[in-house]
C-alpha cells in the first residue's frame, strides 16, 4: 500500500523563537500530554536543533532534537493530524537523520509509545530497531504509559 503525498511540497528550516507559538499551538492540538512552551523555549535556548516545515498555511510540523559525544536523540517529532499518512512524517524524520550526519552523531535513539503503531511502522521502516523499554515513561489518561527505545546506527 502506497502512502498519499501532499500534493504542496513543505519549506523545512530551522526552527525560530518567533515560530514557538505556531508550534506550541500545534503540539497542544495533536498530543493529549504536550510539551509546555517552556520545554520548547529551553530546548532552543540550550542548543537543541529544531526544525520546522511549512506551507502556504504555516508550519504544519516540526522536531526537536539534541547532540552530543556521537549521539542524536530525537526528542519531538510531530505532524499535524490532517496531514499524517502523507509523507510529511518521513520527510521530518529524514531530514533530522540528515541533521545527525553533519553533527556527526553515529547512532540515533528515540523513545516512542507503544500504542503509536503509526509511529512506530514508520521508525522501523526507516531503519529503527526496538533496543529496551523505559518503564512509566510517558503520561497517560489512566496512569503512565512505558516507553519504546528505539535505535538506529548511521555509519
Amino acid at each position: 500500500m502506497s502512502a498519499v503525498r501532499n500534493e504542496e511540497p513543505f519549506n523545512l528550516r530551522r526552527m525560530a523563537r518567533d515560530d514557538l507559538d505556531a508550534v506550541f499551538e500545534l503540539e497542544r492540538a495533536n498530543y493529549a500530554f504536550p510539551w509546555s512552551m517552556g520545554i520548547f523555549r529551553d530546548c532552543l535556548e540550550m542548543g537543541y536543533l529544531g526544525f520546522v516545515a511549512e506551507d502556504s498555511e504555516g508550519i504544519r510540523g516540526y522536531f526537536m532534537v539534541s547532540v552530543g559525544v556521537h549521539e542524536g536523540h530525537i526528542l519531538n517529532l510531530c505532524v499535524d493530524s490532517s496531514l499524517r499518512g502523507r509523507g510529511l512524517g518521513r520527510q521530518l524524520l529524514r531530514h533530522a537523520m540528515q541533521v545527525f550526519r553533519q553533527e556527526q552523531a553515529q547512532t540515533v535513539f528515540l523513545e516512542v509509545r507503544p500504542s503509536n503503531k503509526a509511529a512506530i511502522a514508520l521508525y522501523e521502516s526507516e531503519g529503527f530497531v526496538e533496543i529496551g523499554t523505559r518503564k512509566d515513561y510517558y503520561s497517560s489518561a489512566g496512569d503512565k504509559e512505558d516507553a519504546l527505545i528505539l535505535a538506529r546506527d548511521l555509519f
